[in-house]
């Protein structure tokens, strides 16, 4: 008796083949996968990784300069009995620019001024808490820049050109004033931390804005 070879059945054939593709496709969609989530992971890191290093780097900046502004600052000159009165005549001050004393019934808006401002109006800012920035006309421009970005940080920030500063810049607080060597000067950022709305200021709290000027 002749035995007989089955021969394949072809939809076993073609059944056989599909799966094999499945297995393959499912196979390939699995590395996939596996490269894109790795990508991810790694683009994820090379994000935060900088971002953790930046953030720690400012929480320390701002440490140090709040350990700046809780001890004397080099070179910071303090001014008492000085005036608080309402007047409408011009005052004569001393030192330049002034540090406090009578000043005009209206208070200089806080903010940026590319042209200097009316004494009497910045002085009553200062008795508000406002720490006041005044700056050489011939200052560069890309400092004047920075000090215009220091007011968006800081709404009791005044900052204006002062004809006859002996320096670059010059910061102001009632009773309290420092020349700086420039926008750079490491005492600036205690300064403003020590004095914006500080012990003092005779009206803290008072408004910086609603007053005189558009800056």
């Amino acid at each position: 008796m002749t035995s007989q070879t089955r021969r394949p059945n072809p939809k076993d054939e073609r059944r056989e083949k599909v799966a094999q593709l499945k297995a393959e496709q499912q196979r390939a969609e699995k590395r996939r996968n596996r490269i894109v989530i790795g990508v991810a992971a790694l683009v994820g890191l090379a994000l935060v990784v900088p971002a953790a290093f930046i953030i720690v780097g400012e929480q320390r900046r701002q440490s140090e300069i709040a350990a700046a502004a809780s001890e004397p600052i080099d070179g910071v000159q303090l001014f008492d009995d000085l005036g608080a009165n309402h007047v409408t005549t011009p005052v004569d001050y001393q030192p330049t620019p002034p540090v406090g004393g009578d000043h005009h019934p209206t208070w200089q808006n806080c903010g940026f001024y590319t042209e200097p401002v009316v004494d009497e109006h910045a002085v009553h800012s200062l008795e508000h808490g406002a720490v006041w920035l005044t700056y050489a006309p011939d200052l560069p421009e890309a400092d004047v820049a920075t000090l215009r970005a220091l007011t968006q940080r800081h709404p009791y920030l005044l900052v204006s050109p002062y004809d006859g500063v002996t320096g670059p810049l010059v910061a102001s607080a009632w009773g309290v004033q420092l020349e700086l060597d420039g926008v750079d000067d490491e005492r600036l950022e205690p300064f403003l931390r020590a004095y914006l709305q500080g012990p003092q200021t005779p009206e803290p709290g008072a408004a910086c804005t609603g007053g005189v000027g558009g800056a």
